[in-house]
């Protein structure tokens, strides 16, 4: 009867709970997986593999790739980012690969490297 929409596939990550937050002055040195939302405030130095979805905050650091299923970037991401919708926001820098279906980037943000965006239609082809 309704059909889900990309916005609000978008607003998932905000509507979970954040089971794991890497606080403001903590490092963590190691490969991060797991099911649900993590929230990012110190550094990470190797790979986050979430499938819940990433929020790197405004001092959050990772050094490394991130491959989630959704991913808010307000701090600094170094590495590769592989998510279907990534937001980089004003305060936020990636410097690394992004592959994504969506993004969503605000004024002031930065970003330095290759970009491989597919449309969904074309994805479902390419499956078949």
């Amino acid at each position: 009867m309704f059909k889900k929409n990309d916005k609000a596939q978008a607003l998932e990550i905000n509507q979970q709970e954040i089971v794991t937050i890497i606080g403001e002055g903590f490092t963590f040195t190691g490969e991060i997986q797991g099911a649900s939302a993590i929230r990012i405030e110190g550094k990470v130095i190797g790979n986050v593999h979430v499938d819940g979805g990433v929020i790197l905050g405004e001092k959050g650091n990772i050094e490394g790739d991130i491959i989630t299923k959704s991913a808010i970037i307000f701090g600094t991401a170094n590495g590769n980012v592989t998510t279907t919708h990534l937001e980089i926001k004003k305060t936020g820098f990636v410097n690394g690969e992004i592959t994504t279906d969506t993004l969503e980037i605000e004024l002031g943000a930065q970003y330095n490297g290759k970009l491989n965006m597919k449309r969904p239609e074309q994805i479902l082809k390419e499956a078949s």
